[in-house]
């Protein structure tokens, strides 16, 4: 029988709570949160990365989730949230393109491509509609 000498044990999860304002949930946060015990063997650690809180006002987020649902010619039934991925849908990127035409025109605003290569989500999507219209104004 091996014995084996550990001087860090980690593990972690992914975790979702609701974002809240006046009582109302307006999104959710995603965190990546890690545990360990190091080798100085004190107490343990506990780490988080990758917060995301949903920036973008909720009627932006609709209105992204409803081109997205009708580029991609989805049913009223799939579920869309604010995290969900273009790929995760069935989107390559000529279907990409043509969803960030079709925010261009909802919004009136221009999207430069370096810019459109960034959006993966309908937050990320949300988040920078609402960046390009206050800057338009």
């Amino acid at each position: 029988m091996a014995a084996v000498s550990a001087t860090c044990i980690r593990f972690g999860t992914s975790v979702e709570l609701p974002v809240r304002a006046n009582n109302q949930i307006i999104g959710k946060s995603s965190s990546l949160v890690s545990f360990g015990w190091g080798k100085t063997g004190g107490f343990p650690c506990i780490r988080t990365s990758r917060l995301q809180i949903c920036a973008a006002k909720p009627e932006t987020v609709e209105k992204v989730s409803d081109i997205v649902r009708k580029q991609l010619a989805l049913s009223p039934e799939t579920q869309l949230t604010p995290q969900t991925k273009f790929t995760e849908l069935g989107a390559d990127s000529l279907d990409t393109v043509e969803i960030v035409m079709g925010l261009e025109e909802e919004f009136d605003i221009s999207v430069e491509e370096e810019n459109s290569e960034n959006i993966t989500t309908i937050q990320e999507a949300a988040d920078l509609i609402d960046k390009l219209v206050d800057k338009k104004a």
